[in-house]
């Protein structure tokens, strides 16, 4: 057989032969971990092989090294880019092959008789450091990392736009290349918090005026309820109050002299309460009807509900409402030898803001941060001719999980004021010692109550909205019944007029 004739033999890769020299094991190591594949190109005819050798693809990730077996002993070799890889014959039949930086290159490898064997060599990036980060970094993301030609390809499905933001971040840092597939999922339908809330205001001073001895106790056990007239009594809720406290409550007489309220019954002691203590007392009873209570009471002018806010938010996303409004103040600004003045506003008003999460179980846990602010302008400061309020606050933070439909008060915030008003006749009432006689000096002292009622509840994305109404297409046939209007039945007699009996 003619020398030249003969075929060139294939260049199989062989680990195993490899792991016999410790030299070579870490390199051997990553070829078998990577999986390199020689594919070997097609060639036919004795012409086609004169005419250019036959060529076999080599893929080999960035940093590794791959260890190519000869049959016949290796004469030279050439790389023609020596930028991606490098060649070394480190034995007369072995050929190491290292990969230094994305890219493309030949390698031609020569024997002793002359043969010539071309590879291309592929470089791609190793993308496993990236895909063990992202899985870290974003572990429920669908997302598949792959290297072609020195670039990386990211594909999949994000949650969110900024999510495939970070990524293309990340692979940019093993390529300069990086094409960015992802797309962001549909969004989710999110659960929401109907958060209903309710201010009141409720003037304490003016419900110890109207205060009244609700029950006593009797000779004869009987129940009974005593008012001063100026606030009716729940009758119905007292009996089931001192049913509830296992006490006897009895029957006595009131006199109102002046604005007070006396009792006297043949008791030894009695029960004393204001409508404030009833508010207190039945505030969680379900067999109340609060509101009817409080609508009773803000006739009477005792209670004033300040707000009543609806607030929805997504589970874990906050809310906030402001009922009021925004003061100018003065700043001065230092640092320059003329001081300059700036103007900044703050809230004032009535304010709510809240963060609720839905848990698994349907439980509602909320943080909720009211608060109630008014201008006080009897401690208020002039600075640089302008007259600065202060700001009286009253202010409650709580975090507390409840149901749907479950409701929680808040109370005792109170604000304590004391306003001295003084009147007189201009003139007569500055003549010295006379003038006093001239003058009157009256002080009201004000006490008023902070409660908040907050009620969240569980709200569903909106549905799909019902199909149309199909409506019947085509010709309707008419009813054809003998008799249909006059409500005669089928048969004899239909279409006939009934005949006239006289009376016998």
């Amino acid at each position: 057989m003619n020398k030249n004739s003969r075929k060139a033999l294939p260049l199989p890769i062989s680990p195993e032969n490899a792991l016999a020299r410790p030299a070579l094991n870490a390199l051997t190591t990553a070829v078998v971990t990577l999986g390199v594949v020689l594919t070997t190109g097609a060639a036919s005819g004795a012409a086609q092989q004169a005419a250019a050798p036959e060529t076999q693809t080599l893929h080999v990730l960035a940093g590794k090294s791959v260890l190519i077996n000869l049959e016949t002993r290796v004469r030279r070799v050439m790389v023609s880019n020596p930028l991606a890889i490098d060649a070394t014959a480190t034995s007369p039949t072995q050929v190491v092959v290292t990969a230094k930086a994305p890219g493309t290159s030949s390698l031609i490898l020569w024997d002793q008789a002359g043969q010539s064997k071309m590879l291309d060599v592929l470089v791609d990036v190793d993308v496993s450091t990236l895909r063990d980060a992202i899985q870290q970094a974003y572990p429920g993301e669908p997302v598949q990392v792959q290297a072609e030609e020195g670039r990386v390809l990211l594909s999949g499905t994000v949650s969110d736009p900024r999510v495939s933001e970070d990524l293309v971040k990340m692979a940019a840092v093993f390529s300069k290349e990086v094409i960015n597939s992802t797309i962001p999922a549909p969004p989710r339908h999110e659960r929401q918090i109907l958060l209903e809330v309710k201010f009141a205001e409720v003037d304490r001073t003016k419900l110890e005026q109207f205060g009244f001895n609700l029950f006593s106790t009797g000779t004869l056990n009987t129940p009974g309820s005593i008012t001063t007239q100026q606030f009716s009594a729940p009758t119905n809720q007292a009996s089931q109050l001192a049913g509830t406290f296992g006490q006897k409550v009895g029957t006595g007489s009131t006199t109102s002299s002046t604005g007070t309220s006396t009792l006297s019954t043949t008791a030894a002691t009695s029960v004393a309460f204001t409508v404030n203590d009833l508010l207190n007392i039945f505030l969680f009873r379900p067999d109340l009807n609060l509101g009817a209570t409080i609508r009773d009471l803000q006739t009477k002018n005792i209670l004033e509900i300040l707000a009543e806010p609806n607030l929805m938010a997504i589970s874990g996303k906050p809310a906030r409402f402001l009922a009021g409004g925004e003061f100018p103040f003065p700043v001065v600004q230092g640092g320059t030898n003329f001081s300059a003045v700036t103007i900044q506003f703050r809230p004032f008003g009535v304010r709510l803001e809240f963060t609720g999460y839905i848990t698994d179980n349907n439980v509602v846990r909320l943080q909720v941060i009211p608060e109630v602010s008014t201008l006080d302008f009897t401690n208020s400061l002039t600075i640089s001719g302008f007259t600065v309020p202060a700001i009286s606050t009253r202010r409650a933070e709580t975090e507390i999980e409840l149901k749907d439909g479950q409701g929680f008060g808040i109370a005792g915030l109170l604000d304590h004021r004391t306003t001295v008003q003084l009147n007189k006749i201009p003139g007569i009432s500055d003549i010295p010692v006379l003038g006093q006689l001239f003058r009157s000096r009256s002080v009201n002292r004000s006490n008023q109550e902070l409660m908040v009622l907050v009620t969240p509840r569980i709200v569903d994305p909106v549905k799909a909205a019902p199909p149309p109404v199909v409506l019947p297409k085509g010709p309707v046939p008419f009813l054809n019944i003998p008799g249909f209007d006059r409500g005669l039945p089928k048969g004899e007699g239909a279409g006939k007029t009934p005949e006239k009996t006289s009376p016998k």
